[in-house]
C-alpha cells in the first residue's frame, strides 16, 4: 500500500468571532437547562434525566471555554502588538545604491 501524500497545501485556519460563538453556545446550553427544569418529573418518569444534566454540563463546560478563548484572544492580541512594536523599533537600514 502506497503512502498517502497531499497534492496541495492545507489552507490557513479560519479565524472568526470565537469568543462570541462560545458565549452564545454557553448561553444556549444554560437556557435549554432552564427550560427543562420545570419538566424534571416528566424526564424522571421516562428515565431521561440525562437530557437535563447534559444541558447543565454543556453550560458548565462552556464557562471553561469562555475563560479559555478569552485568554487565547488576549494572548494573540498581545503577540500581534509585540510584533508591531518590534517592527516599529527595528533600525531602518539604508538600501544599497547601485554603483556606489
Amino acid at each position: 500500500m502506497a503512502k498517502w501524500t497531499p497534492k496541495h497545501e492545507a489552507p490557513e485556519p479560519l479565524e472568526g468571532p470565537v469568543v462570541a460563538t462560545i458565549t452564545g453556545g454557553t448561553i444556549l446550553w444554560f437556557v435549554l437547562f432552564l427550560v427543562q427544569v420545570p419538566f424534571y418529573g416528566w424526564f424522571d418518569d421516562r428515565d431521561l434525566t440525562w437530557w437535563v444534566w447534559t444541558c447543565l454540563a454543556g453550560a458548565g463546560l462552556g464557562l471553561i471555554g469562555i475563560w479559555y478563548v478569552r485568554k487565547r484572544d488576549a494572548a494573540i492580541k498581545r503577540h500581534a502588538a509585540a510584533q508591531a512594536d518590534e517592527a516599529a523599533q527595528a533600525p531602518q537600514t539604508p538600501e544599497a545604491r547601485p554603483g556606489a
